[in-house]
């Protein structure tokens, strides 16, 4: 059985119905994922991007969500096949001392998310109700209450709430866009590749952002034991068809993330950019610009969209971290003891900068937080390409040759990326 016993095969699909009605059944793994895909960090990734570069960096977004789709269509291809969770089969497959570092990466991948969410939660408490950086981040460790509530309920109305916030999340940013009136033929343009984007250390740096903040190593866990929440028939044409419409679910989750991560910055590039304003990489900056910029209204709806994102990442974040915790260390912690464990990890940090710099330290410790990120991703992405590729093991369920090549090369990628910013960094 895969991690998350509470919830496994706990979701009927139901062998009869049309092709949408079968694609709803199995519909909600995907959104809990893209979740991680447009938290804070991503929005202190994309507000220094768009402010500094325009709508440069919009082809990053485009490469990284590309990149995600595939990772995570090869991580749910992975956990039906198996029947077991990246973690466990990294337990299973490797030996100890190579389990405990790959759990270590994991654990401290966690711990850069829950930065970044735990930050982005105490920025939008402040920027609404006035509440100091220092009381907020503490604050933010009630969030564990609702997440034991959500698992007490089930997996359908965790996915429920999930998918509500993540629509309205989308719809606060359609009305600031509208408001932004951005130049749609530049916008289209960015999306294209440029150069600069690799000969530029700092557009270098801050895609290296982007990526970590987009293809999030903790999901990789986190799908291949969510999908085993539904109760597919375990035959070689039940666990095929499981894949297929999982995979459908990813894609279409990771569209609505990539349209939220645009929007970001699409937004910064439009009001700020454009305006002048090429150093805001505070999310507050971006916020009290904002307010003489588009009105208090666009403002307003920017703060409660960062702290739904700021809720909603904390949910999966926790149960990625008990996916990573149970299937490396055959550990199991109650939900709110595991939550209030990464809280701490990650409060201790954030109160730390919180005091000693204020607000202008929490911009870089979110982009720092996204760097981190970046930097563990081959660790998850090389063993989950190396066991959805083992045709010895999988037979027919192995990833067909395209997602292999594809797989391999984006690891490919992810690694020379590090090496080059790991450079960059050393050479200040």
């Amino acid at each position: 059985m895969g991690s998350l016993p509470e919830v496994h095969r706990s979701v009927p699909v139901g062998a009869t119905g049309g092709w949408v009605r079968r694609l709803l059944a199995f519909s909600g793994p995907g959104y809990l994922v893209a979740v991680g895909y447009m938290d804070p960090g991503n929005w202190a990734t994309a507000l220094a991007g768009g402010s500094a570069f325009g709508y440069t960096l919009l082809s990053v977004a485009l490469l990284s969500s590309l990149m995600a789709m595939l990772l995570q269509a090869l991580s749910a291809r992975l956990g039906i096949a198996t029947g077991r969770d990246l973690a466990q089969l990294c337990h299973d497959r490797y030996p100890r001392p190579v389990g405990v570092a790959l759990w270590a990466m994991a654990e401290l991948a966690i711990c850069a998310t829950d930065l970044a969410e735990l930050i982005g939660t105490a920025i939008a408490l402040q920027l609404l109700f006035g509440i100091p950086l220092v009381v907020g981040v503490p604050l933010t460790a009630l969030d564990a209450m609702l997440l034991l509530w959500l698992q007490h309920k089930g997996m359908r109305w965790l996915e429920a709430v999930v998918i509500a916030l993540l629509v309205l999340i989308a719809a606060c940013f359609a009305f600031q866009i509208a408001a932004s009136s951005p130049d749609w033929g530049a916008v289209l343009r960015g999306y294209l590749p440029a150069a600069s984007v690799v000969t530029d250390p700092r557009q270098l740096y801050l895609a290296m952002g982007i990526i970590g903040a987009t293809v999030m190593p903790h999901n990789l866990y986190l799908h291949t034991a969510a999908v085993q929440s539904r109760a597919y028939p375990e035959s070689t044409a039940g666990r095929r068809e499981a894949i297929r419409f999982a995979t459908a679910d990813s894609c279409i989750a990771l569209t609505l993330a990539l349209l939220v991560n645009s929007s970001i910055l699409i937004v910064a590039a439009a009001v700020f950019h454009t305006g002048g304003h090429t150093e805001v990489a505070e999310i507050q900056d971006a916020y009290q610009l904002l307010v003489p910029l588009l009105g208090g209204g666009a403002a307003t709806l920017f703060a409660v969209a960062l702290l739904l994102s700021g809720l909603n990442s904390t949910v999966t974040a926790t149960m990625a971290g008990q996916v990573v915790m149970e299937g490396f260390l055959r550990i199991r912690l109650p939900p709110v003891l595991r939550r209030l464990i990464t809280r701490l990890l990650a409060i201790i940090p954030a109160i730390v900068v919180a005091f000693l710099y204020g607000e202008s330290g929490t911009a870089e410790l979110l982009v720092l937080s996204q760097v981190v990120l970046s930097l563990q991703l081959p660790f998850a992405v090389l063993p989950l390409v190396m066991f959805v590729t083992d045709r010895r093991r999988l037979g027919t369920l192995a990833a067909p040759r395209w997602q292999a090549v594809l797989g391999w090369v984006s690891a490919a990628l992810v690694v020379v990326l590090n090496v080059k910013l790991l450079a960059d960094m050393l050479a200040g």
